[in-house]
């Protein structure tokens, strides 16, 4: 058996990164102190309601009397959602309430209490810089103060985020997740011991076309070289004989702005590669190689029958889209949550017909898109 706990995404208007639509910097509440949520939010909502009036939905009801599974799990689902819709407003999470909560929940769940520690960011040519910090500093003030500390212009800070990340034996490269601004690095690398991740800096945007911004930053046009030719050493791209060979002397050469302009001619470079799923479209069954960024969703599909397909899915064509966690309950899973599946389905017109594709990944959260 399989417990669902779901999420409602929406598309929103493009940011100044090229972001259109969001699917996490969340938390699954599989993970967080759900008790304490329940119990203690509230009052922060009203704290919340008070600094932004009704920007701040009101939150869900509660249930009096005692709650069945399923009431549980509708309850669970209709505060994932809640959180969904409060983060998506910058100037409630850059919020001293807020942050100041969710610093709480975040040691308290995993019991950290605040002290001295030391932090370990990976860049993406797997170099690291270790820093001096609190446990309970936030993602965007660590952040902040490691792109200073490389010489990033601070209005260029935006362009970049903390991600969490896999490295395989097999020289595969897995993102796990966009780290949250109001998110805990320390704790969260704490609580995720048994995955092996690592905390690392990626840019943050979906148009390939805004490297240009930032080739005149030595520290940026760095980061985004490193970051292109990992990508390239871990096969997201791939690029003809010719074009490897040109990428190859320009790299010889260190002339890295001639190398981004290059790269930037190649399919799905600047996207966000998940790691390979199951999906549904065109069939059951299909595996597939899912690349999003540039307003789409690439899909390079292998069908039962061996046969490859791409697909391009359109972000304009998009109406909304449902993330759930499907944990698996049987007695064969593991304890440390192998069997867990993230469920993506997305409603899309197709032909003028509006469809849902369904995508599983083993990944265990999801990107912000």
């Amino acid at each position: 058996g399989s417990v669902c706990t779901g999420m409602l995404c929406s598309y929103y208007p493009a940011d100044a990164t090229g972001a259109r639509f969001k699917l996490s910097d969340s938390f699954s509440l599989e993970t967080m102190n759900s008790f304490s949520l329940i119990w203690n939010f509230p009052s922060t909502v009203l704290q919340l309601r008070q600094l932004f009036g009704s920007a701040v939905p009101a939150f869900p009801p509660k249930f009096y009397l005692a709650m069945t599974k399923s009431m549980a799990d509708e309850r669970r689902s209709q505060l994932e959602q809640y959180l969904q819709n409060v983060t998506s407003d910058s100037n409630i999470t850059h919020s001293d309430a807020f942050i100041g909560f969710f610093r709480k929940l975040q040691q308290d769940t995993f019991k950290i209490q605040t002290q001295r520690a030391f932090l370990d960011v990976y860049l993406a040519d797997g170099s690291n810089i270790r820093l001096d910090i609190q446990t309970s500093d936030t993602a965007e003030r660590i952040l902040e103060v490691t792109l200073c500390r490389m010489g990033l212009s601070r209005e260029l800070i935006k362009y970049f985020s903390f991600f969490f990340f896999q490295d395989h034996d097999d020289g595969a490269l897995s993102v796990v997740k966009k780290v949250a601004e109001f998110e805990l690095p320390y704790v969260s690398l704490q609580s995720m011991k048994e995955l092996c991740c690592k905390l690392g800096i990626r840019k943050w945007y979906m148009d390939p076309s805004l490297d240009t911004l930032l080739m005149d930053c030595r520290a940026s046009l760095d980061l985004l070289y490193m970051q292109a030719i990992q990508e390239v050493k871990r096969n997201w791209l791939k690029p003809t004989e010719r074009q490897m060979q040109e990428l190859e002397f320009l790299q010889k050469n260190a002339n890295k702005a001639k190398f981004l302009e290059l790269i930037r001619e190649m399919q799905v470079y600047g996207y966000i590669r998940l790691d390979p799923c199951i999906c549904d479209y065109p069939e059951e069954g299909c595996s597939a190689d899912i690349y999003v960024g540039n307003n789409e969703i690439n899909c390079c599909i292998k069908l039962p029958t061996n046969q490859i397909k791409e697909v391009s899915f359109k972000i304009n064509r998009l109406r909304s889209w449902q993330v759930a966690f499907l944990v698996s309950t049987s007695l064969g899973a593991t304890k440390d949550g192998e069997d867990d599946t993230l469920e993506l389905r997305f409603e899309y017109n197709d032909s003028g017909t509006w469809q849902w594709i369904v995508l599983y990944t083993k990944q265990v959260s999801s990107q912000s898109f």
